[in-house]
């Protein structure tokens, strides 16, 4: 039997050359089951744009500004559900306000 690997997409490229490697959750849509994979090993165009928009938020953290680069019309759901609010993201904002990050 020969083991013929599949050829990464250009997104499983990137996502791998740039050490984007971290194991996410995803449903099998087959079986509905749970499964853990490397990011990298599931990347496509949409997860890409996903990935970039909800990273952009975190260091920049101006709706609009974001919005704008990836293409997402103001008031955007799909938008709203890319801006996860993580911990690091509540930690820096209390940071703020006690006057750690002027």
């Amino acid at each position: 039997m020969v083991n013929i690997a599949c050829p990464l997409s250009p997104p499983q490229k990137i996502f791998t050359t740039y050490g984007i490697t971290r194991i996410v959750t995803v449903r099998n849509p087959t079986t509905g089951d749970e499964e853990r994979h490397p990011i990298n090993e599931i990347a496509s165009n949409h997860l890409a744009r996903r990935t970039f928009t909800g990273n952009i938020y975190k260091k920049v953290k101006d709706p609009n500004l974001v919005g704008a680069l990836s293409g997402h019309k103001e008031g955007s759901k799909a938008f709203a559900r890319y801006r996860d609010i993580d911990e690091e993201m509540k930690q820096d904002l209390v940071g703020i306000l006690d006057g750690e990050n002027q």
